[in-house]
């Protein structure tokens, strides 16, 4: 109601209109009409304040406030007007009540910042904080009648700072760079759990197949987390998975969950209150569909779900979901260097366990050479000499190279140990340079020793010594066509070093960092050989480190390198063993001379012709010209004088690009080649040869040590005629040979054997082919009448081919084909997709059939109409190929090449693949 004195309250809001209609004569304060000056000034100015104040007054603590108070208490308003706030903030007055008696007894203002209250002005117990000052108001007499609060609210910065510091935490203790995902899903729960104002509790369950498991909980497994399931089938989740949503977040949809408390009696927020929500929220999975799990959190019962506190759980899953996913890739990068640790202990252990085996058969085999050699009472005839010294410097090779493999694997099994004798280092290190005088200078090359005495003794393992010597010095002779090789020893006060300069090919900046990792090689450098196994410079730096010193290199592409072995004198003069010397001094120096003489033997510059006697007695084969090129002279002189003992004019050049210019220069009927040589390799001069009209038609069979399918597929795919893997036997590279020169003797004229003729289109199947070379049965195909096709399939082409049921015709058969199809403009693809295929019908063919009618196979080729097939047909009954023949990819490459069928009678099997023209298989 209004009356005398209510301009008091104008200007005042609503607020001030509610007072103003308030019968204050029902209120410890009476009517407004005998109100004190005092308490009119005081609600003036609280009327007249955007600033949230609140007046109490006289022993009641009548409440007075203006509109910026009233939304601070929420539904209270207006109720309090006038009443007790001992009644309005009841929840709160144990907290209040001290401040106001202490500013009342003193009459000082108090100041408190983010003061805690319990608030119930939202229908729920809530959680909120005030910065508020209490001063004391007097009356017209100066006694203290009252206080004057002047608060604002701060909830949302305190409890927004508190939900940030969380998240800081998580994201420090929860890295996941250090532990395991287990380890640091506890270590996150541990961090959430010392916040249980802002996040009750909590459990996170991962992702495993259609499962979700519960890896960590707050409160662990003695508390609230048996009310918890710990794994739950997402297929057929159960009636508690779902009641707790942890089906519907594992699909990627944030479910709430509003009776927590029916299934979980917990308190929380800062009075103890009963938990009564929990979200179940997806734990995001990157850039998967699925998310990589499920976190289910309780809500404080103290603050309401706002848009802010759903934000915060969202950041919260965000966090976890993050340091989660790190510390998976961590786990798995730790695993996968743990596998990898172990598969190198592994293979370490392998190769010194064979490493060790082979010492047994090599002592056998060089103990009787060494004999027949040396044997005085019996010697051998010329050529049985030579024989013996090729198998005695090769198995000498060999034992070279079991020792040095021997060497790095007891350096990497950390087993490797320096017997450190006292030497003359510059004495020791003359003579090491001085056993590769000789191929030095052979070389061309001018070696140069600068080993002066050292001014006091030092202490090493002789035979670790004499391995980095070795090793420095072979690659720099191996890498080095002009000027000169320097060794040096000098000493300062602090080391020795051992320095190795050469006038070589020098060595790229990039590869400087990789130069001395294990099987490490610097790709298309000119070398002398490109034999070797790549541990070289890695075992000199790890024999130098074992004597306590280091390799350090410079090098300038075109000028040389310059390797340095510095040995530092605490490491020199280290306590030496007193025992015997090692035996053997400078056998492996010997040994590695050996070897290299063989990259300085140059081949002769006449080709090797058979002797009169030699070579079967009548041969159409006799003076066939076949160009060798491989880059080991005992390989070069084994299979010269194995191919001219068959009547056979033999050429030999050390790499590819001499082999392309021996055939430029006069063309062979065969090629040759090794595939790891220097300057131009094997696989690189089959491919040129091919890419050549005037060498297309050339056969080339490639010989190498690299053994596997995939090695074999890459060299036919270039075009190769064959592949044949070493070791081999004498008689199979003699068939092989002379099948590939009959096949190239008894293709027809004209058959894309002359290039600069404009290659004419093969007519549809008309015309018997000329009579063969050779008869049929032998390593020649036999060119047949195809039957006629009166289907559009034979329109462009028909041919057929009759073989002999032998390994070696697969790579006849494939010569013909290429040549065959070459001039019809097939695609390339398609072609060599071919070739394999038929391959390996042809390889069944041979292998499975036994007891043939026939001791051949036929192949027939047709296309028109868009589509091209190929046809392979035995005369025998099949059966299970061996195991050891078995390649475990025929039916796959043909499969992935064509469409095949298989049609099997009593007479034999025939299999078919077909290939549209454009389509791609």
């Amino acid at each position: 109601m209004t009356g005398p004195g209510t301009d008091l309250f104008t200007g005042g809001g609503d607020t001030g209109r509610l007072m103003a209609e308030l019968n204050w004569a029902r209120t410890p304060l009476g009517p407004v009409t005998g109100w004190p000056q005092s308490l009119r000034d005081a609600v003036r100015m609280v009327l007249s304040s955007r600033y949230p104040m609140l007046l109490l007054w006289g022993e009641s603590f009548s409440q007075l406030y203006n509109d910026a108070y009233s939304a601070l208490i929420g539904d209270k308003h207006p109720a309090a007007l006038g009443d007790d706030v001992r009644v309005t903030l009841a929840e709160g007055w144990d907290v209040l009540a001290p401040l106001i008696e202490q500013a009342t007894a003193t009459g000082v203002a108090s100041w408190v910042p983010a003061l805690r209250l319990l608030l119930e002005r939202a229908g729920y117990r809530e959680e909120a904080y005030f910065s508020v000052s209490h001063a004391p108001v007097r009356d017209d007499d100066g006694r203290t009648v009252g206080i004057l609060t002047v608060c604002s609210e701060v909830t949302e910065q305190v409890v927004g700072e508190r939900r940030l510091r969380l998240l800081r935490d998580l994201s420090v203790l929860g890295d996941g760079r250090t532990v395991d995902v287990h380890a640091t899903s506890a270590r996150l729960t541990d961090a959430i759990e010392n916040h249980p104002l802002d996040v009750p509790f909590t459990a996170i369950y991962l992702r495993d197949g259609t499962m979700l498991r519960r890896v960590a909980c707050t409160g662990g497994d003695q508390g609230y987390a048996r009310a918890l399931p710990d794994s739950v089938e997402l297929a057929e989740p159960g009636p508690v998975a779902d009641a707790w949503g942890l089906a519907d977040a594992a699909r990627g949809r944030p479910t709430a969950v509003p009776d927590a408390a029916d299934r979980l009696s917990l308190p929380g927020g800062p009075w103890g209150d009963p938990v009564r929500t929990a979200l179940a929220l997806p734990l995001p999975a990157g850039g998967e569909d699925q998310p990589l799990g499920v976190l289910l959190a309780g809500v404080s019962p103290s603050r309401g779900l706002d848009e802010a506190y759903r934000s915060f759980y969202q950041l919260l899953a965000q966090q976890i979901a993050v340091a989660l996913r790190n510390a998976q890739e961590y786990e798995q990068e730790r695993r996968r260097v743990e596998a990898l640790a172990e598969l190198d202990r592994v293979k370490t252990d392998f190769f010194a366990n064979v490493s060790h085996e082979f010492r047994t058969p090599l002592t056998l085999i060089l103990g009787p050479l060494t004999d027949a050699l040396t044997d005085a009472s019996a010697p051998l005839p010329a050529v049985q000499r030579d024989r013996v010294e090729t198998s005695w410097r090769n198995a000498t090779r060999l034992l070279t190279l079991v020792n040095s493999l021997l060497t790095f694997s007891s350096l990497e099994a950390g087993r490797a140990r320096s017997d450190a004798r006292v030497v003359d280092l510059a004495a020791l290190t003359t003579e090491l340079a001085g056993v590769f005088r000789s191929a030095v200078e052979r070389a061309g090359l001018t070696l140069e020793v600068a080993c002066p005495p050292l001014p006091r003794p030092v202490a090493v393992d002789p035979v670790n010594w004499e391995r980095i010597v070795t090793n420095l010095l072979s690659n720099a002779l191996k890498y080095t066509f002009i000027g000169r090789i320097r060794v040096a020893l000098e000493a300062d006060d602090e080391e020795v070093r051992l320095t190795v300069a050469d006038t070589g090919i020098g060595i790229a900046e990039a590869d400087l960092p990789k130069l001395f990792e294990r099987f490490h090689r610097v790709r298309g450098a000119r070398a002398r050989s490109h034999e070797g196994t790549g541990i070289g410079l890695a075992l000199a730096y790890e024999l130098a480190r074992l004597e306590g010193g280091t390799v350090r290199v410079t090098s300038s592409v075109g000028v040389g390198s310059t390797f340095t072995v510095a040995l530092p004198w605490s490491a020199a003069g280290r306590t030496a063993g007193t025992g015997p010397s090692p035996a053997g001094r400078g056998d492996a120096a010997r040994a590695t001379v050996e070897e290299a003489m063989g990259w300085l033997t140059e081949p002769g510059g006449d080709p090797t012709v058979p002797d009169d006697v030699s070579g079967p007695a009548v041969d159409e084969l006799a003076g066939a010209r076949i160009l060798i090129a491989d880059d080991n002279a005992d390989m070069r002189a084994y299979l010269s004088r194995l191919l001219t003992g068959q009547g056979w004019r033999v050429r030999a050049v050390t790499d590819g690009r001499q082999a392309l210019d021996e055939v430029h220069r006069e063309p062979p009927d065969l090629v040759l080649t090794d595939v790891m040589m220097p300057v131009l390799d094997g696989f690189d001069l089959v491919r040129r040869l091919r890419a050549d009209p005037a060498t297309r038609a050339l056969p080339v069979l490639v010989l190498s040590a690299r053994a596997g399918g995939q090695a074999s597929v890459e060299g036919l795919n270039l075009g190769a005629d064959d592949y044949l893997v070493k070791p081999f036997a004498a008689a199979e590279l003699i068939a092989r040979v002379r099948a590939g020169i009959r096949r190239a003797r008894s293709r027809p004229t004209g058959d894309a054997t002359a290039p600069t003729a404009e290659p004419a289109r093969p007519e549809p199947v008309t015309t018997v082919a000329p009579p063969p070379a050779v008869a049929p049965g032998r390593d020649a195909p036999v060119l047949t009448q195809a039957p006629t096709d009166r289907s559009r399939l034979g329109d462009l082409l028909d041919v057929g081919w009759t073989y002999p049921s032998a390994p070696t015709s697969a790579a006849a058969m494939r010569r013909d084909v290429r040549l065959t199809l070459g001039d019809l403009d097939v695609d390339p693809d398609v072609l060599e997709d071919l070739q394999l295929a038929a391959s390996e019908a042809m390889n069944n063919a041979v292998e499975h059939a036994q007891r043939p009618s026939r001791p051949e196979v036929r192949v027939r080729l047709q296309m028109g109409g868009g589509l091209i097939r190929i046809s392979v047909r035995d005369f025998g009954t099949w059966r299970d190929r061996r195991p050891a023949m078995d390649r475990g990819r025929g039916a796959l490459l043909m499969n992935a090449y064509g469409d095949v069928r298989l049609v099997s009678t009593a007479e034999g099997t025939t299999v078919t693949i077909e290939r549209r023209l454009t389509d791609p298989a």
